[in-house]
């Protein structure tokens, strides 16, 4: 599937697809499009679309052998949060034949009906220019986004699956009905859990140089509690936003505090990927006129201002991150439907206390969640390119 830019009628290049799925039913958890190559970002986003979605951290991930599945970022994830991390074994497919066959579905039910799909492609002497994906695009990912959200959510979790004798919102909610809902694994979808969701730099913790704060990507951030002389030149640990090099996050006596870039007018909006690949272009320049390696904050700045940053690569992972953005307001607006649930089953089970709370005949009020669903057991994740 080819996306484009509607602005300036741009082609952006084929999305990138990631999966969340319950494997006892089938049910789509999360789904996320992205212009990058697979990485740690995508694993965030279908963890983060799933507990916004369900209120719950999966207890099991099953993943392939992928580079990403296999970083720092991720394992640490998973085990804040108590989750087993599962590697299905290398060349054997019917490990992996759930999520590979949900592939096919998506692109036979719901891409290959779309125009400016790739399907073509694979017959290379037919593809002419009146019949070429890149001239036929239409679609922006933001709108793609959304209408896969709606089959994904909608379509296909209420269709019969041939595999189980029923749809996969009727088998969740059965499997809801038989192990319990669990409310005492409850995940808030808040703000710390966004934070503890974001990526570490390779060396995790870093130096609060005075007057100046911490360094991440030969960027300096800064909070007012590193005016603290018990803070100076200690060693924190530190998060930054993929998608927003304008702000980071530092642990300071034992809370979570928001820096912010001395730049942070023009690292605002900036992901990760355009500041590297102008990192990189800028060393090169240097590079060429036998000048220092090494850059800092404002040499960035002004090379993303400049004439040299407005064409290539560069101009290109913008106009991908323009795309990004709005896919992430969607998320965060909540405009993914809401689980479809028949809770009515469930109402005394949801308004009886957490086990093991004993005082809650004593009147005590115990927390209920109202858009509740199952616990979720067994996920598999993976990625692929239409």
């Amino acid at each position: 599937m080819i996306a484009t830019n509607n602005s300036i009628h741009q082609n952006l290049g084929r999305p990138w697809a990631t999966f969340m799925v319950d494997a006892y039913s089938r049910r789509i958890l999360s789904v996320y499009l992205t212009f990058d190559e697979p990485s740690y970002r995508d694993c965030m986003m279908v963890i983060r679309i799933c507990v916004a979605r369900f209120g719950r951290f999966p207890q099991n991930i099953v993943v392939d052998n992928g580079k990403e599945f296999h970083s720092h970022y991720f394992e640490q994830l998973l085990a804040s949060y108590t989750c087993t991390l599962k590697y299905r074994p290398p060349a054997h497919a019917r490990f992996g034949s759930i999520v590979e066959r949900l592939f096919g579905t998506a692109n036979t039910q719901f891409i290959h009906e779309l125009q400016g799909n790739t399907q073509i492609k694979r017959l290379h002497r037919k593809v002419t220019k009146s019949v070429s994906p890149e001239k036929l695009a239409i679609w922006t990912l933001e709108e793609l986004y959304s209408a896969f959200c709606e089959w994904a959510y909608s379509v296909y979790d209420q269709r019969l699956h041939p595999a189980l004798g029923t749809s996969p919102n009727d088998a969740f909610v059965t499997g809801l009905a038989t192990g319990g809902s669990r409310l005492h694994r409850r995940v808030a979808y808040d703000e710390l859990f966004q934070i503890l969701t974001l990526p570490a730099p390779d060396q995790r913790k870093r130096k609060v140089q005075p007057g100046k704060g911490v360094k991440i990507h030969n960027i300096y951030y800064w909070a007012d509690v590193f005016r603290n002389p018990e803070i100076e030149k200690s060693m924190l640990w530190v998060r930054y936003d993929p998608w927003n090099a304008g702000i980071a996050y530092a642990l300071a006596q034992g809370q979570w505090v928001k820096c912010i870039s001395s730049y942070y007018q023009y690292f605002q909006g900036r992901s990760e990927k355009e500041i590297r690949l102008a990192s990189a272009e800028l060393n090169q320049r240097q590079r060429n006129y036998g000048r220092k390696l090494t850059i800092n904050d404002r040499e960035l700045v002004e090379f993303l201002n400049s004439k040299f940053a407005q064409e290539g690569a560069i101009l290109k992972q913008r106009l991908r991150d323009a795309e990004h953005d709005k896919v992430h307001k969607i998320i965060q607006n909540n405009l993914i439907p809401e689980p479809k649930l028949n809770l009515a089953e469930f109402a005394a089970e949801e308004n009886n206390d957490f086990p093991g709370d004993e005082s809650s005949n004593e009147g005590k009020n115990c927390e209920t969640i109202s858009n509740l669903t199952a616990y979720i057991t067994e996920p598999l994740e993976y990625y692929g390119e239409f």
